[in-house]
């Protein structure tokens, strides 16, 4: 796999596993048997600063700080994976970056694919169209009316 499609496939997975619990990606992960890893990183967190822009495209600025969750996986094999999550959630970052690990080792790249990823990417897309069904549904149509010339 070239450099570049390794890179989307890792930035695919971390956009899914962002959204999902620790419990359902540790459960997800409970059948595949994981190689020797080691933590490079344990879990902690810390804040950091959030930056917006008015519009879009204005001037940038300090929005605030957001508590954010890291943690660093070391495979038997050599692999490096790193997890940051929103929250204090330490035990997910360490999933984020076990996974990430997996995903960058020939022999577990798909099995964390097919048994990790894309579940919990339907899952996440199932819910996401649920809870615009549900926006919609209450969607208020405003209008003019005209009453006569003058």
């Amino acid at each position: 796999m070239s450099a570049e499609a390794m890179k989307d496939r890792r930035k695919a997975a971390m956009r899914v596993l962002a959204h999902v619990p620790a419990a359902e990606i540790a459960e997800r992960l409970q059948p595949i048997a994981l190689p020797p890893h080691a933590e490079l990183r344990t879990p902690e967190s810390g804040l950091v600063m959030v930056r917006g822009r008015a519009g879009g495209d204005g001037v940038p600025f300090n929005l605030g700080e957001a508590t954010v969750s890291r943690a660093a996986v070391r495979l038997a094999s050599g692999e490096v994976g790193f997890g940051y999550v929103l929250g204090r959630d330490g035990k997910k970052a360490r999933l984020v970056a076990l996974c990430d690990a997996l995903i960058q080792a020939e022999a577990y790249a798909d099995a964390v694919e097919t048994q990790v990823v894309a579940p919990l990417r339907e899952r996440v897309r199932a819910e996401r169209q649920q809870s615009a069904r549900e926006a919609a549904a209450t969607k208020v149509e405003f209008y003019t009316m005209v009453r006569g010339e003058g």
